[in-house]
């Protein structure tokens, strides 16, 4: 809606001139004075519409990209226009780039001019996303109505509906044109009957591919964390895995079915072994493609639920098997064809090779504190220009615990809480959890002991982030419902602190009523509200902010303690920094500037240097295999990211240097943070917050969505209410379908629901 207010001051700009009646030009200061006002006038009216226009400028050129790209993939399957493409690949065959120019250009090349264009956009724009003016336009917007609020996809909004009739209605064409085509190839071969279907079946593997390379230049877009693309279009990270995971499904499948036609045809003809150890220089070479295969079958069959849920590492493992599917996929189809999918996998090497140096940074811990419902908070040092919002998310890894294991986890503290520190809080559900809980309960012991400072004393992490939402949209509905399952408790928190903190220094904040609904197992759980100190952050923010919190815990029937208060005895280690590291602000998702030149440097030279390598090495060698064109194509991409991308993290990490050399503090910590250190030894604190007295808890049940949002409707009236949604899958569809069916069939006089839901588990 944004771009239809901005179209709209376009048009009005160029489109009406200044009224006779102007109050300016009508001044008692005199003729003489007249004129040039309406000069100033007409000056202060056009300086504000250059940025609009570009803004539309560029938001117009990204859209035509898209389009154009979605256009070609759909039609190559046409089997009406395979003349007009054969003779588009004749005329490129012969070109100084070969077939490569046109594949990349059809195909691969839109990806990298949407990067571009989203970077230039970036760069250009930075504070576009961090509007927190409320919109007029919210009514039934596609991407918070839930369609479908149960099945295979879970709860699915309109606007990834349509993305999903999109991709099935291409598929269902593809396989129609091709088979029309293979039809009419078949046809015309002067061969035997049973030899014609052998072809067939190997025509139909051959196209199933084609189909599958599609879609892979869809699969790593959503995968990269920091994709500029992602933060352009408004979609964080934790949503994109789901489509990656989709897109996941979807590919492999493909592939599946595309070895087992080539499979079947060769088993039918005696020579599959044969056939699958080829390594063909003027063609498709199996080996590779093998080898890909089985690489991307470890992968998919480790992410279904009941494996990634009962054994995470070995997902975890397995899924890096993914730098064996590329190359050897690359070996497999050769430059022309890898092309087809090379910009969302370079998009995705880059993304990777950043992350890669954030991670080298080892970070200190500040504190950490064992929570009596078994879970713990964790103090991260991290400089003072790393930007995030209370949405955001990190991947951890501490060394004391694994050197390999990566775990992500959501940012439990606003960026107004302290300028040099974030916290996370981490529920212990696994054997990582538990060494965890181990390590900080033994540190202090082993101090008072007398033992100098070994790793078990001193906690250090590794950090990959701060992801997440690039606009806080949490700040764009006056009227909020937050609802959460468990330790999805802990986004709200940060949301709470956020508002909490801007409501005391005056910043723009829309949010005045708020309602928490929490569902926990066990009371102990209710402790984790003690991390909010409302009191403390803003004493007078009922004055602007109605707060209501309804907690259930479902496996008690009635309140374990007669007094009603939560004796909480929390076990607090505060660490000395060994090397007063802080998280590198080397992030993606932070400085647009940086992120924006680290987009399109590399990519400008994966081009030079694709272009001197054919010029200087395949050209004068004659260079025509495949497989060896397809591994100097995937050499050329690595080569770029590593060596333009690398200069500009070089520079990117000296200004970050001395950024953070002019705004280090004397202490280097935060004075918050310090106060909240405490005694290092175990201390017990009661969990009398300021919010407790507006938690209202019931026993032995679950909430009742319909009563929660009846008396929502009833309140709020004919406005728009965000709904936030952090818990299990069922939550998430219990909450998705009363939205949905109240938005449907509500009366008028009663709010628009808009659903979000807030990532429990990557």
């Amino acid at each position: 809606m944004s771009d239809l207010r901005e179209t709209t001051e376009v048009i009005f700009l160029f489109g009406f001139q200044r009224s006779a009646h102007n109050p300016v030009a009508n001044s008692m200061d005199g003729d003489a004075v007249a004129p040039n006002r309406r000069l100033e006038g007409r000056l202060f009216k056009w300086r504000p519409s250059f940025p609009v226009l570009a803004r539309w400028s560029l938001k117009t050129a990204m859209w035509l990209v898209f389009l154009e790209w979605v256009i070609m993939i759909f039609l190559y399957p046409s089997p009406s226009l395979v003349g007009t493409f054969l003779k588009w690949f004749y005329a490129t065959d012969t070109s100084f780039y070969g077939l490569v120019a046109s594949f990349l250009w059809m195909f691969g090349a839109h990806v990298l001019i949407l990067a571009i264009l989203a970077a230039i956009y970036e760069i250009a724009f930075p504070a576009e996303y961090q509007k927190t003016k409320k919109s007029r336009f919210f009514r039934f917007r596609l991407s918070t109505f839930p369609a479908l609020v149960s099945g295979p996809f879970g709860v699915v909004s309109a606007a990834e509906l349509i993305g999903i009739l999109i991709f099935a209605a291409f598929i269902v064409w593809a396989c129609y044109g091709y088979t029309i085509q293979n039809h009419r190839y078949t046809s015309a071969l002067p061969v035997s009957s049973s030899e014609r279907r052998h072809l067939f079946i190997e025509y139909a593997g051959y196209r199933l591919g084609t189909i599958g390379m599609f879609v892979v230049g869809f699969l790593f877009v959503p995968i990269s964390r920091g994709s500029v693309l992602l933060r352009v279009i408004g979609v964080p990270f934790e949503h994109a895995t789901r489509y990656h995971i989709w897109l996941g499904h979807l590919t492999m499948a493909i592939f599946t079915l595309h070895s087992l036609c080539y499979m079947g045809s060769w088993g039918m003809r005696g020579n599959l072994a044969h056939q699958l150890l080829k390594w063909n220089k003027l063609d498709v070479s199996y080996f590779p493609g093998l080898v890909s295969l089985v690489a991307g079958l470890l992968m998919w069959v480790t992410t279904l639920n009941p494996v990634r849920r009962q054994n995470f590492e070995l997902f975890f493992y397995t899924h890096q098997l993914y730098a064996v599917f590329v190359i050897f996929f690359a070996l497999h189809v050769g430059d022309f064809l890898f092309s087809v999918s090379a910009g969302a996998i370079f998009l995705f090497l880059l993304d990777r090779f950043l992350r890669f140096w954030q991670s080298r940074t080892t970070v200190d811990v500040i504190s950490a504190t064992n929570l009596p419902c078994g879970a713990v908070e964790l103090i991260l040092s991290k400089p003072r220009n790393l930007q995030y919002n209370a949405l955001s998310f990190i991947f951890l890894k501490l060394k004391e615990i694994s050197h390999l294991q990566w775990h992500p986890f959501s940012v439990s503290s606003s960026p107004l809480d302290g300028k040099n520190h974030l916290s996370v809080v981490i529920k212990g559900l696994g054997q990582w959890t538990k060494k965890l809980n181990d390590t900080i309960s033994n540190a202090p012991e082993k101090i008072q002991e007398g033992i100098p400072f070994q790793p078990c004393s001193t906690i250090t992490a590794s950090v990959e982030g701060p992801y997440g939402h690039q606009s806080p949209y949490h700040l764009k509905y006056e009227n909020l419902v937050f609802v959460a399952g468990g330790i999805g408790i802990t986004p709200f928190l940060a949301i709470l602190s956020d508002i909490l903190h801007r409501i005391k220094e005056k910043k723009p904040c829309l949010p005045k009523q708020i309602l928490l609904v929490w569902a926990v197992k066990r009371s102990q759980e209710l402790s984790l509200l003690s991390l909010v100190d409302a009191e403390s952050i803003c004493p007078s923010f009922p004055d602007n902010l109605h707060l209501q919190i309804q907690t259930y815990v479902t496996q008690e029937p009635g309140p374990q303690l007669e007094d009603g208060s939560l004796q909480l005895s929390m076990h607090r280690s505060t660490f000395h920094n060994a090397n007063g590291k802080s998280i590198s602000s080397l992030v993606a998702t932070g400085n647009n500037m940086w992120s924006g030149v680290y987009t399109i440097v590399p990519i400008v030279g994966f081009i030079t240097l694709l272009t001197l390598m054919k010029a200087f090495y395949i050209k004068p060698h004659n260079i025509t295999t495949w497989w060896v064109q397809g591994l100097l194509f995937l050499i050329c991409m690595a080569v770029s990211v590593a060596v333009f991308g690398g200069v500009v993290i070089f520079l990117w990490r000296r200004w970050e240097r001395k950024v953070s050399g002019y705004e280090k503090c004397s202490d280097g910590n935060d004075k918050s943070v310090s106060s909240q250190h405490g005694d290092p030894k175990s201390q017990t604190k009661t969990c009398q917050t300021s919010l407790h007295h507006l938690m209202t808890t019931q026993y032995g049940h679950r909430p009742n969505m319909q009563a929660i949002f009846n008396s929502v409707s009833n309140r709020c009236g004919n406005v728009d209410v965000g709904v936030i949604v952090c818990g299990p899958p069922d939550l998430n569809s219990s909450v998705a379908a009363e939205c949905r069916s109240r938005n449907i069939w509500g009366r008028w006089n009663q709010p628009i629901f808009h659903f979000n839901s807030h990532s429990f588990e990557l």
